[in-house]
Protein backbone atom coordinates (compact mmCIF):
# COMPACT_ATOMS: atom_id res chain seq x y z
CA UNK A 1 0.00 0.00 0.00
CA UNK A 2 3.09 2.14 0.58
CA UNK A 3 3.68 3.09 -3.25
CA UNK A 4 -0.12 3.44 -3.51
CA UNK A 5 0.29 6.61 -0.79
CA UNK A 6 3.79 7.78 -1.84
CA UNK A 7 2.09 8.52 -5.71
CA UNK A 8 -0.70 9.92 -4.36
CA UNK A 9 1.18 12.74 -2.32
CA UNK A 10 2.37 13.80 -5.21
CA UNK A 11 -0.47 13.60 -7.66
CA UNK A 12 -2.58 15.49 -4.87
CA UNK A 13 0.13 18.25 -5.16
CA UNK A 14 -0.01 18.69 -9.09
CA UNK A 15 -3.92 18.40 -9.02
CA UNK A 16 -3.98 22.13 -7.31
CA UNK A 17 -2.21 23.07 -10.72
CA UNK A 18 -4.70 20.84 -12.99
CA UNK A 19 -7.12 22.74 -10.87
CA UNK A 20 -5.92 26.14 -11.46
CA UNK A 21 -5.33 24.76 -15.34
CA UNK A 22 -9.32 24.25 -15.96
CA UNK A 23 -7.27 20.24 -16.31
CA UNK A 24 -9.29 18.51 -13.34
CA UNK A 25 -12.79 20.57 -14.19
CA UNK A 26 -12.70 18.86 -17.50
CA UNK A 27 -11.91 15.21 -16.39
CA UNK A 28 -13.97 15.43 -13.78
CA UNK A 29 -16.47 16.49 -16.06
CA UNK A 30 -16.21 13.61 -18.16
CA UNK A 31 -16.46 11.15 -15.02
CA UNK A 32 -19.83 12.25 -13.93
CA UNK A 33 -21.13 12.51 -18.31
CA UNK A 34 -19.73 8.80 -18.23
CA UNK A 35 -21.46 7.78 -14.70
CA UNK A 36 -25.00 9.22 -15.44
CA UNK A 37 -24.89 7.30 -18.81
CA UNK A 38 -23.50 3.99 -17.28
CA UNK A 39 -26.29 4.22 -13.94
CA UNK A 40 -28.47 7.33 -14.95
CA UNK A 41 -28.46 10.14 -13.39
CA UNK A 42 -29.85 9.74 -10.13
CA UNK A 43 -27.60 10.22 -7.49
CA UNK A 44 -29.25 8.31 -4.87
CA UNK A 45 -29.16 5.09 -6.77
CA UNK A 46 -25.99 5.86 -8.94
CA UNK A 47 -22.66 5.76 -5.94
CA UNK A 48 -20.73 5.99 -9.24
CA UNK A 49 -22.51 9.39 -9.99
CA UNK A 50 -22.45 10.49 -6.63
CA UNK A 51 -18.56 9.80 -5.61
CA UNK A 52 -17.95 11.75 -8.78
CA UNK A 53 -20.42 14.70 -7.93
CA UNK A 54 -19.29 15.00 -4.45
CA UNK A 55 -15.29 14.95 -5.80
CA UNK A 56 -16.52 17.47 -8.00
CA UNK A 57 -18.38 19.93 -5.09
CA UNK A 58 -15.37 19.46 -3.27
CA UNK A 59 -13.05 20.69 -6.27
CA UNK A 60 -15.36 24.24 -6.17
CA UNK A 61 -16.86 22.98 -9.64
CA UNK A 62 -20.36 24.92 -10.11
CA UNK A 63 -23.71 23.21 -9.90
CA UNK A 64 -24.77 24.33 -13.47
CA UNK A 65 -21.56 22.23 -14.87
CA UNK A 66 -22.62 19.75 -12.99
CA UNK A 67 -26.13 19.49 -14.30
CA UNK A 68 -24.95 20.09 -17.68
CA UNK A 69 -22.71 16.84 -17.57
CA UNK A 70 -25.12 15.05 -16.12
CA UNK A 71 -27.77 15.74 -18.57
CA UNK A 72 -25.04 14.85 -21.48
CA UNK A 73 -24.61 11.65 -20.05
CA UNK A 74 -28.40 10.73 -19.43
CA UNK A 75 -28.95 12.04 -23.02
CA UNK A 76 -30.78 15.19 -22.12
CA UNK A 77 -28.39 17.51 -23.97
CA UNK A 78 -26.28 16.61 -26.61
CA UNK A 79 -22.97 15.69 -25.81
CA UNK A 80 -20.03 13.31 -26.99
CA UNK A 81 -19.80 9.83 -26.37
CA UNK A 82 -16.98 8.49 -24.52
CA UNK A 83 -15.20 4.91 -24.16
CA UNK A 84 -13.87 3.43 -21.16
CA UNK A 85 -10.27 2.34 -21.70
CA UNK A 86 -7.78 0.60 -19.50
CA UNK A 87 -4.32 0.67 -20.85
CA UNK A 88 -1.67 -1.52 -19.13
CA UNK A 89 2.52 -1.55 -19.32
CA UNK A 90 5.57 -1.38 -17.65
CA UNK A 91 7.69 1.21 -16.06
CA UNK A 92 11.84 1.54 -15.23
CA UNK A 93 12.46 -1.36 -13.12
CA UNK A 94 10.25 -3.63 -14.08
CA UNK A 95 7.21 -1.08 -12.34
CA UNK A 96 3.62 -2.08 -13.11
CA UNK A 97 1.35 0.70 -14.25
CA UNK A 98 -2.84 1.33 -15.15
CA UNK A 99 -4.10 3.70 -16.98
CA UNK A 100 -7.43 4.43 -16.85
CA UNK A 101 -8.91 6.53 -19.51
CA UNK A 102 -12.53 8.05 -21.00
CA UNK A 103 -11.71 9.02 -24.38
CA UNK A 104 -14.14 9.75 -27.68
CA UNK A 105 -10.89 8.35 -29.64
CA UNK A 106 -8.37 5.89 -29.28
CA UNK A 107 -5.73 7.00 -27.48
CA UNK A 108 -2.85 4.39 -27.30
CA UNK A 109 -0.50 6.28 -29.28
CA UNK A 110 -0.53 9.22 -27.45
CA UNK A 111 0.56 6.88 -24.45
CA UNK A 112 2.60 4.07 -25.91
CA UNK A 113 5.12 7.18 -26.78
CA UNK A 114 4.90 8.20 -23.05
CA UNK A 115 5.57 5.02 -21.56
CA UNK A 116 8.76 4.30 -24.48
CA UNK A 117 10.40 7.92 -23.92
CA UNK A 118 10.12 7.64 -20.06
CA UNK A 119 11.60 4.01 -20.18
CA UNK A 120 8.77 1.68 -20.02
CA UNK A 121 6.62 0.01 -22.91
CA UNK A 122 3.15 -0.67 -23.01
CA UNK A 123 1.48 -4.10 -22.58
CA UNK A 124 -1.29 -5.85 -23.90
CA UNK A 125 -4.40 -5.98 -21.92
CA UNK A 126 -4.64 -7.90 -18.83
CA UNK A 127 -0.33 -7.93 -18.55
CA UNK A 128 -0.75 -6.57 -15.13
CA UNK A 129 -4.09 -5.73 -14.24
CA UNK A 130 -4.03 -9.02 -12.06
CA UNK A 131 -1.66 -7.66 -9.62
CA UNK A 132 -4.16 -4.49 -8.63
CA UNK A 133 -7.93 -4.66 -6.90
CA UNK A 134 -10.28 -1.55 -6.85
CA UNK A 135 -10.11 -0.29 -3.30
CA UNK A 136 -10.97 2.74 -1.38
CA UNK A 137 -7.92 4.88 -0.52
CA UNK A 138 -8.69 7.37 2.27
CA UNK A 139 -5.34 9.68 3.42
CA UNK A 140 -5.04 11.56 6.27
CA UNK A 141 -2.23 13.63 7.10
CA UNK A 142 0.00 13.27 10.22
CA UNK A 143 -1.13 15.66 13.14
CA UNK A 144 -4.66 15.27 12.43
CA UNK A 145 -5.57 13.09 14.03
CA UNK A 146 -4.49 9.57 15.99
CA UNK A 147 -4.49 6.29 15.42
CA UNK A 148 -6.67 5.35 17.87
CA UNK A 149 -9.41 7.62 17.06
CA UNK A 150 -9.18 7.02 13.92
CA UNK A 151 -9.27 3.28 13.49
CA UNK A 152 -12.48 3.30 15.56
CA UNK A 153 -14.34 5.88 13.25
CA UNK A 154 -13.27 3.77 10.30
CA UNK A 155 -14.18 0.55 11.43
CA UNK A 156 -17.34 1.55 12.57
CA UNK A 157 -17.89 2.78 9.15
CA UNK A 158 -16.83 0.21 7.52
CA UNK A 159 -13.79 0.10 6.86
CA UNK A 160 -11.02 -3.09 5.83
CA UNK A 161 -8.02 -1.58 7.63
CA UNK A 162 -6.07 1.99 8.74
CA UNK A 163 -2.48 1.88 7.95
CA UNK A 164 0.40 4.16 9.44
CA UNK A 165 2.34 5.43 6.57
CA UNK A 166 4.73 7.22 8.74
CA UNK A 167 3.31 10.23 6.75
CA UNK A 168 0.25 9.79 8.19
CA UNK A 169 -2.59 7.18 7.55
CA UNK A 170 -4.52 5.59 4.74
CA UNK A 171 -8.17 3.94 5.39
CA UNK A 172 -8.42 1.05 2.83
CA UNK A 173 -11.91 0.10 2.12
CA UNK A 174 -14.31 -2.23 -0.06
CA UNK A 175 -15.61 0.06 -3.40
CA UNK A 176 -18.99 0.07 -2.22
CA UNK A 177 -18.20 1.30 1.73
CA UNK A 178 -16.34 4.23 0.84
CA UNK A 179 -18.60 6.56 0.71
CA UNK A 180 -19.96 5.51 4.17
CA UNK A 181 -16.34 5.33 5.48
CA UNK A 182 -15.36 8.87 3.64
CA UNK A 183 -18.48 10.13 5.29
CA UNK A 184 -17.86 9.03 8.91
CA UNK A 185 -14.76 10.11 8.84
CA UNK A 186 -15.18 13.82 7.67
CA UNK A 187 -18.24 14.05 9.97
CA UNK A 188 -16.05 13.46 12.63
CA UNK A 189 -14.09 16.65 11.36
CA UNK A 190 -10.84 14.82 10.45
CA UNK A 191 -9.68 16.52 7.21
CA UNK A 192 -8.76 14.15 4.59
CA UNK A 193 -5.63 15.01 2.20
CA UNK A 194 -7.31 12.62 -0.59
CA UNK A 195 -10.36 10.06 -1.25
CA UNK A 196 -10.61 8.31 -4.23
CA UNK A 197 -11.65 4.72 -5.55
CA UNK A 198 -8.88 3.51 -7.23
CA UNK A 199 -6.73 0.47 -8.20
CA UNK A 200 -4.30 -0.95 -5.92
CA UNK A 201 -1.27 -3.06 -6.19
CA UNK A 202 -0.96 -6.39 -4.34
CA UNK A 203 2.86 -6.00 -3.43
CA UNK A 204 5.34 -2.82 -4.51
CA UNK A 205 8.49 -2.87 -6.65
CA UNK A 206 11.26 -0.54 -4.32
CA UNK A 207 12.88 1.95 -7.02
CA UNK A 208 15.31 4.38 -6.39
CA UNK A 209 17.74 7.28 -8.09
CA UNK A 210 17.35 7.17 -11.16
CA UNK A 211 14.31 4.48 -11.91
CA UNK A 212 12.28 6.62 -9.47
CA UNK A 213 12.82 9.62 -11.13
CA UNK A 214 11.84 8.29 -14.79
CA UNK A 215 8.97 6.55 -13.02
CA UNK A 216 7.57 9.77 -11.59
CA UNK A 217 7.92 11.38 -14.84
CA UNK A 218 6.02 8.47 -16.16
CA UNK A 219 3.63 8.73 -13.74
CA UNK A 220 2.76 12.61 -14.55
CA UNK A 221 2.88 12.70 -17.89
CA UNK A 222 0.23 9.43 -18.01
CA UNK A 223 -1.37 11.68 -15.64
CA UNK A 224 -1.31 15.21 -17.19
CA UNK A 225 -2.94 13.34 -20.37
CA UNK A 226 -6.02 14.61 -21.20
CA UNK A 227 -7.83 11.71 -21.62
CA UNK A 228 -6.56 9.62 -18.90
CA UNK A 229 -8.96 9.65 -15.15
CA UNK A 230 -6.49 7.72 -13.11
CA UNK A 231 -3.06 6.38 -12.86
CA UNK A 232 -1.93 3.09 -10.85
CA UNK A 233 1.46 1.63 -9.91
CA UNK A 234 3.01 -0.97 -7.32
CA UNK A 235 6.43 1.42 -7.61
CA UNK A 236 7.42 2.01 -3.59
CA UNK A 237 9.89 5.65 -3.65
CA UNK A 238 12.81 5.68 -0.98
CA UNK A 239 11.53 9.04 1.00
CA UNK A 240 14.89 10.66 -0.08
CA UNK A 241 13.58 10.26 -3.46
CA UNK A 242 9.95 11.16 -2.60
CA UNK A 243 11.04 14.35 -0.96
CA UNK A 244 13.29 15.51 -3.82
CA UNK A 245 11.03 14.64 -6.57
CA UNK A 246 8.12 15.64 -5.39
CA UNK A 247 9.76 18.86 -4.44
Amino acid sequence: MSGHSKWSSIKHKKAVKDARRGKLFSKLIKEITVAARLGGGDLNGNPRLRTAVQTARENSMPNDNIDRAIKKGTGELEGTTYEEVTYEGYGPGGVAIMANALTDNRTVADLRRVFEKNGGNMGSAGCVAWMFHKRGVITIEAGKTDEDRLMEIALDAGADDVADTGAGFEVVTAPDRFEAVKTAIQGAGIETASAEVTMVPENTVSITGKDAERTIRLLEELDDHDDVQTVASNADFSQEDLERLSA
